[in-house]
């Protein structure tokens, strides 16, 4: 492995890293050494002990458990648990490695990955938050799947992230009267910021990075079959689950809250100029993958970005792009203008706050920096999983992707189909994939993201918007109750339909 090639996720993993960890990793000292003899930088991924993951654990089960043991000191001490765990990876990285190698590896997952993730999620987050719907919302079943349905369709045109962002206030205003809001909030998270993603590169980062390597910009279209089964399931699924709990309340308080103040105000938007913005930021995203292997950006002769060199290692620049560069900017100036421009008083009738941003922010720090080894040990022992039929990569890619970023996921799943031999399929600069097998990776790194909070960016997000509008969401465990008991059954459906 490169170290300049080297990518870190935006989210995390657990038990098949374990695994992979046990059972693949070799002897540190043996292969360091082979390298060191080699002149060659050492593979990370080979090199790194099976407890080097446990850091990657420990914060992981300080998210699920924290909130549920003492959620008041929970809430007051989220930077130190994330710093905690941050420093019990980095002391003994270095100490394996060297303080150079050590800070060069840090320096790139946040130079690279973690300040340009954290930035499109802030941008998005306050332009989304001046865009206001006002009227009479009123979160019957039939109206919530309305707008669960509408972000489904549109996230695979401006993003789950984009997505989310936009309808998930809206939908909380609507239900402000109902008692049971919390599985709507979940359903939303399932479809909306996952499932919806699959129909177009814009919608998730895994099937941007594969038009990227040479997927065409519509094969995407064939997910659509499998996309519009899981859809319908689990709409309906939900339609069932909402109307059962908007039956069981009471119908005097219902009256009484669709007896609000806005009842009689046609339903209107605010804050249109965020529109414009939120284009803005899906324009410099798609026009920088575009360009990245421009020229002007990129040196072919070194196979490496131009940018602003930052440190040196075993012959290995990291290096700042600057087509990152004037994509991030880009993006922050959209965020500025969003503040300038959005009316006076928008963002406060939405109840706009910097809480889950700065929650997000904080915890993701941590994440981002105690996941280097195990997604290293799956990047560099990935081929060795025995994965050979579409249903194994559907949920094999799948099951990574709930807990890692499925971005590098979809690639390493990506490679190893490559190496299949394949003579006819999808032609890409990686190799020739079957096409039913990349449909499986796309299918399982997209939608399977739904299954766990940390399996997609906007999840956690939505649910930290929620919970700060005082809408009491399942815990770790409790949210991944309705992942198990929804959505495996409908993959499962999946997997005999399309990839048998």
């Amino acid at each position: 492995m490169k170290v300049s090639s080297f990518s870190i996720p935006r989210h995390a993993s657990l038990s098949l890293t374990l695994l992979l960890a046990m059972f693949l990793v070799p002897s540190l000292d043996s292969v360091a050494l082979a390298a060191e003899a080699a002149g060659e930088a050492p593979d990370l991924g080979k090199i790194l002990p099976m407890w080097m993951v446990l850091p990657f654990v420990g914060i992981l089960l300080s998210i699920a458990l924290g909130p549920l043991l003492n959620a008041h000191w929970w809430e007051h001490n989220l930077d130190k648990v994330s710093l905690f765990w941050a420093a019990a990876f980095f002391l003994p990285f270095m100490f394996l490695l060297d303080f150079s190698s050590a800070l060069y590896y840090s320096l790139h997952v946040y130079i690279i990955d973690y300040i340009p993730f954290i930035i499109l999620l802030a941008s998005l987050f306050v332009i989304s938050g001046g865009i206001i719907i006002r009227g009479a919302l009123k979160g019957t079943p039939l109206f919530n799947a309305g707008m669960i349905l509408i972000g489904t369709l549109l996230a695979s045109w401006v993003g789950t992230t984009g997505a989310s962002m936009l309808l998930i206030r809206p939908i909380i205003r609507a239900n402000e009267f109902r008692k049971a809001k919390a599985h709507t909030i979940i359903f939303f998270i399932f479809l909306v910021s996952n499932i919806g993603g699959c129909l177009t590169p814009l919608g998730d980062p895994p099937l941007f990075l594969g038009f990227l390597h040479g997927v065409p910009f519509f094969w995407t279209l064939k997910l659509f079959w499998p996309f519009m089964l899981s859809m319908v399931m689990v709409l309906c699924i939900y339609y069932a689950v909402d109307s059962y709990y908007y039956g069981k309340e009471s119908a005097l308080t219902t009256v009484e809250a669709c007896s609000c103040s806005d009842k009689k105000e046609d339903v209107c938007i605010n804050g249109w100029v965020n529109f414009a913005l939120l284009g803005g930021v899906i324009t410099a995203i798609v026009l920088s993958g575009m360009f990245s292997k421009d020229p002007m950006f990129f040196d072919v002769k070194h196979n490496t970005y131009t940018g602003i060199s930052l440190m040196t290692l075993h012959g290995h620049t990291l290096v700042l792009p600057y087509i990152n560069l004037l994509r991030d900017g880009f993006i922050v100036l959209m965020g500025l203008l969003s503040l300038k421009l959005t009316p006076t008083g928008v963002r406060g009738d939405n109840h706009f706050t910097w809480g889950p941003i700065k929650e997000v922010g904080i915890l993701f720090a941590g994440i981002f920096l105690t996941i280097i080894p195990p997604m290293a040990i799956l990047q560099a022992r990935g081929a060795d999983l025995g994965v050979t039929q579409p249903w194994q990569f559907f949920w094999a890619s799948g099951v990574l992707s709930s807990f890692l970023d499925n971005a590098p996921t979809y690639l390493t799943f990506l490679s190893v189909a490559t190496g299949l031999g394949a003579k006819s399929g999808v032609v890409t600069d990686m190799g020739t994939v079957p096409e039913q097998i990349l449909l499986a990776i796309s299918c399982g790194s997209v939608f399977m993201g739904a299954n766990s909070y940390i399996g997609n960016a906007p999840n956690f997000m939505v649910k930290s918007i929620a919970e700060e509008n005082k809408i009491k969401m399942p815990s770790f465990f409790g949210y991944m109750g309705w992942s198990v008991a929804i959505l495996i059954p409908t993959f499962v459906v999946l997997t005999f339909v399309f990839f048998r």
